[in-house]
């Protein structure tokens, strides 16, 4: 239990949830109806991109600091909406003239999008980063703080009474059987609540990747992944965000955000949309 996303915040994996992460919650919460988020391993809620561990990596330079530096011509709206939410975290601190000084986590990208009504649990094992999540969120009542195993909360949240319902699951992957942790948590969960959507993401970094994408295959889910190309033992340079029951349209603003996002990291990286059924 080391992980800390400081490290690697806004980096491209980040660019990849958080985009999809933002369509999600702009289409799920465009129906009249009450939503339920649940945020399995919300991690600290925000982060300075100038801090130590962010500047240890500089990880952020090759994701959200060259996607705000890129031309606004042409951009698609996804990825419009996600640099606005990213500004708007960051105007709170002050902005920076370099880029970005501020990076939202995903606790607080859901945050922004509730509307009144909409119930929003933040999970959180990690003693320091829940510590963080708790502070990021003090005094709003809009949001639950929960320091517990993200995994035993999804088990006892579904279904929710809402009805409808997004659940983000972003393990750190420390675990040698996070993958299979992961399978079981989401086996249960759709068997409780068939019709939710679930956003999970995961490394692709070795066979156990590709075994646990063969099985997650088995739900139907619409994958979304960005590789760096240039693949060392050890690096992190591709991922995957998996989504199981997407919301209509989802696809569609996928299919346009995330080759345009490849284009503009760099040379060598590329995209892919695949699978998808109806839900």
């Amino acid at each position: 239990m080391n992980y800390r996303h400081g490290y690697h915040a806004g980096n491209f994996a980040d660019v990849l949830k958080h985009v999809a992460l933002c369509e999600l919650l702009r289409l799920l919460t465009a129906k009249d109806k009450k939503l339920f988020v649940l945020d399995t391993h919300a991690g600290a809620g925000g982060y300075d991109l100038g801090g130590d561990l962010a500047r240890r990596t500089g990880e952020s330079e090759g994701g959200i600091r060259r996607l705000a530096a890129a031309p606004r011509a042409g951009m698609p709206a996804a990825v419009a909406r996600y640099l606005a939410a990213v500004a708007a975290y960051d105007r709170k601190f002050g902005s920076a003239a370099e880029g970005p000084r501020r990076y939202p986590g995903s606790p607080r990208l859901v945050r922004a999008a509730l509307r009144p009504g909409d119930r929003f649990v933040a999970c959180e094992l990690h003693p320091a980063e829940a510590l963080a999540l708790k502070r990021e969120f003090a005094g709003d009542r809009a949001v639950e703080v929960r320091q517990t195993d993200g995994y035993q909360a999804l088990k006892a949240l579904m279904p929710p009474v809402e009805r409808r319902g997004l659940v983000l699951i972003d393990p750190p992957f420390e675990a040698a059987d996070e993958f299979d942790r992961l399978l079981r948590a989401l086996r249960q969960a759709v068997q409780r609540f068939a019709t939710g959507c679930y956003a999970l993401w995961f490394p692709i970094k070795d066979v156990a990747a590709a075994s646990f994408a063969e099985v997650l295959a088995g739900f139907g889910p619409l994958r979304l992944t960005l590789d760096l190309g240039g693949h060392e033992a050890g690096r992190l340079s591709a991922c995957c965000l998996a989504v199981v029951n997407p919301p209509w349209r989802f696809e569609e603003t996928m299919r346009e955000a995330l080759p345009w996002i490849a284009a503009r990291l760099g040379p060598g990286v590329s995209a892919a949309v695949e699978g998808g059924r109806a839900a």
